[in-house]
Formats: C-alpha cells, sequence, structure tokens
C-alpha cells in the first residue's frame, strides 16, 4: 500500500497533476462566460504592446494643398482656429468643396470665407433644378459660370451612392447618374474654364457587402451600408460602369475621384482606370484606414501613380486629425490603432520617398490648379 502512495506522490505524478489543475483553472471562463463570448465587436479597443518605432509627426514635411475638405465652421472664430491648425500642420491652402449635405450654399460661404481667401480656394455644385426641363442645360451653364466668375476652381463634391442623388446647390441632381446625356454639356464646359471635377462614386466595398461574420469592415459596413433592393438603386459595379463612361465620353474634362475611387480594396483595378484614362485622377482623403491596412500594395501603387494623386482629408479640421495623415504617409511605423475611424483593424506607414510627398502634398494639386481659367 505504502508503496502505491509513494508511487503517486513521487514528483512526475505531483508536477503533472499540478499542472493538470492550473490549466483546468485557467480555462475556466469568469462567472462561466468568456469575454470573447461575450464583448460586443463595437467595443473592442486593442492596444499594441509590440515594441517597435512610433513616430509624432506635427507638421508635414513638405507644404501641403488640401483639395478636399468641405464647410465644417459655423462663425469666423472657427475659421481662424481652423487656420491656425493649418499653420501648425503645414497646410498652405484648403479647398472647400460644395454639399448640400454640411455647410452653406457656395455663394454664402464664398462670402463667408472672403477675409481668407488666400489660405481657402472653392468648388460649387452643379445646379439641378427642373432637370427635366428643356431649357435646363443652359440654364445650368449659366449657374456654373456664375460659380466659377466668383472664384470656383471646380466642381464638387459630386456624389452618387447608388440612387443618383447628385449632390447639388441649391437643388440636388434626384436619380440621375454620372453618365447622363444632359451632363456632357455641364462636363465640356468644366474642360472649357479648366475647372475640374471631383467626385464621389459609391462606398467602400464593405457597405455593399452582406452584414455578417464575413465582413471583415462590419462595423463602417453595418453603419454605412447602402441598400441596393430599394428601387432604382445601382449596385457597386454598376456604379463604377457609370463612372467609367463618363470618363470616356468627356476625354477633356479633369476628373477627381475621390476616396481612392472607393477602389483601395482592388487597386489593380483602379490602375487599370488610371492607365486606360489620362483625365483621370484620385485623391486619397477619408481612407486612411482602407488604405493603411495594406501598405505595401498601397505603397507601391501610390509610388507608380504618384503624378496622379493628390492629398485630401475631409475628416474635419482638428491638429490630430492632420497628424493621422501625416503619420500613415510619412512613417514606416507598424501595427497602430486609430480607434476614432471605427473599424477594427491595425494599420501601418507608408514610408513615402520624399520626391512622392512632394507630388502627393503639393505639386500635383498646383498642376491641376492651374489650368483653371481666369
Amino acid at each position: 500500500m505504502m508503496k502505491n502512495i509513494t508511487k503517486y506522490l513521487s514528483g512526475d505524478y505531483i508536477r503533472n497533476y499540478v499542472a493538470i489543475t492550473c490549466f483546468c483553472f485557467l480555462a475556466l471562463p469568469v462567472n462561466g462566460q468568456k469575454l470573447s463570448d461575450t464583448l460586443l465587436l463595437k467595443n473592442y479597443n486593442p492596444k499594441s504592446v509590440f515594441n517597435v518605432p512610433v513616430s509624432t509627426i506635427t507638421k508635414a514635411k513638405y507644404k501641403v494643398i488640401d483639395i478636399h475638405s468641405h464647410d465644417y465652421n459655423k462663425t469666423d472664430a472657427e475659421i481662424q482656429e481652423w487656420i491656425k491648425n493649418m499653420d501648425a500642420c503645414g497646410i498652405e491652402k484648403t479647398y472647400i468643396l460644395n454639399c448640400s449635405w454640411i455647410g452653406n450654399p457656395f455663394t454664402e460661404y464664398v462670402k463667408e470665407y472672403a477675409p481668407y481667401k488666400d489660405r481657402f480656394g472653392f468648388l460649387c455644385s452643379f445646379d439641378y433644378t427642373n432637370f427635366d426641363k428643356p431649357d435646363w442645360e443652359k440654364r445650368a451653364v449659366e449657374a456654373l459660370v456664375r460659380c466659377h466668375e466668383m472664384g470656383a476652381v471646380g466642381v464638387g463634391e459630386m456624389g452618387d451612392k447608388g440612387m443618383g442623388d447628385l449632390y447639388g446647390t441649391p437643388t440636388e441632381g434626384k436619380g440621375i447618374h454620372v453618365d447622363n446625356p444632359r451632363l456632357k454639356v455641364l462636363f465640356d464646359k468644366c474642360a472649357e474654364l479648366g475647372m475640374f471635377v471631383d467626385i464621389h462614386i459609391a462606398e467602400p466595398i464593405w457597405m455593399y457587402e452582406p452584414v455578417n461574420e464575413e465582413n471583415d469592415g462590419l462595423i463602417n459596413g453595418e453603419n454605412w451600408k447602402v441598400d441596393t433592393t430599394r428601387a432604382g438603386c445601382l449596385g457597386y459595379n454598376q456604379l463604377m460602369k457609370t463612372f467609367e463612361k463618363a470618363l470616356a465620353e468627356n476625354p477633356k474634362t479633369t476628373f477627381v475621384a475621390a476616396h481612392y475611387l472607393n477602389m483601395s480594396h482592388d487597386l489593380p483595378r483602379l490602375s487599370a482606370l488610371l492607365d486606360k484614362y489620362p483625365n483621370m485622377y484620385v485623391d486619397l482623403c477619408g481612407r486612411i484606414a482602407e488604405s493603411a491596412s495594406t501598405p505595401r500594395a498601397t505603397r507601391a501603387f501610390i509610388i507608380k501613380y504618384a503624378d496622379r494623386i493628390l492629398f485630401g482629408t475631409d475628416n474635419g479640421i482638428t491638429q490630430e486629425m492632420y497628424h493621422n495623415y501625416f503619420r500613415v504617409l510619412e512613417s514606416n511605423d507598424e501595427h497602430f490603432y486609430l480607434p476614432e475611424i471605427g473599424y477594427h483593424w491595425y494599420y501601418s506607414g507608408f514610408n513615402l520617398p520624399d520626391k512622392v510627398l512632394k507630388k502627393i502634398y503639393y505639386q500635383n494639386a498646383a498642376k491641376i490648379l492651374k489650368a483653371v481659367r481666369k
């Protein structure tokens, strides 16, 4: 009997027993449940523990033209605060796009920013009032020319997420897609005046994917879901076909596709469009997350098409917002989070070469803006 007890209390047995017992306790969830089974994805807020370089870039390496922003301010004091932030971050000039969903009508915000016209430029919208009337084109062209005479250097932001509700003032273009034949006369006038067209086509692909466990952009994908089951709503690929048709039919008009054309998930497809249509550019605004999650592919794309990419933000006026852009474009940082963006991915910087940064930050925009006829 004692021999058996001694055997069972031997060192090996005790070590094994302790190991098994500890494993059982460690594996036992608190209150019978594991956190990973109850934590909501929207509340998942990881902090990186990797001991890797962390960059703090508070000012762009070179001067910057922000080609894509909006009338976020309500008072003159807020405009002055914006200018202070621009100065601190190296933003030489910001272009304010006209949208019916944010800010004042074009004629109003031009007056609002008139004291600071050396720091701000303006884009206007087409006017779709009585679009179905025979004389609409004539009146719309006249309205465009008036905006141009007031200082508009381009048209935008035009936007179609499926229903053809093109942003416009004072009237939106309900049910009108960018390949509508009646828009051609306006695009031709833009080409004549040297005005570029900044256009927002579709949304990121996750907004068109099923809302389920396989959607890796689930949080934003659900929040900004596009309901393609609505009558008359175009899907993602249909929208891209309308844009390509507009590119092909208006070769003299310069189009700036906002947000990487919402095609940062498919850079080979975006590259093919840039190769085919020399009148197409892209701006990188509002898509830090969607691009910085694939840093090697995006870096290679940006370097290859450095002459066709413009810097824009579209995310407000804070210094922190600008800092996020600089960190992604300039640093070689890895595995960092930007939780305010809404996805649960981690990001890495592009570490872009100096000559590429200069083109994106300033030179490409200056080239396009030079085409505007005074």
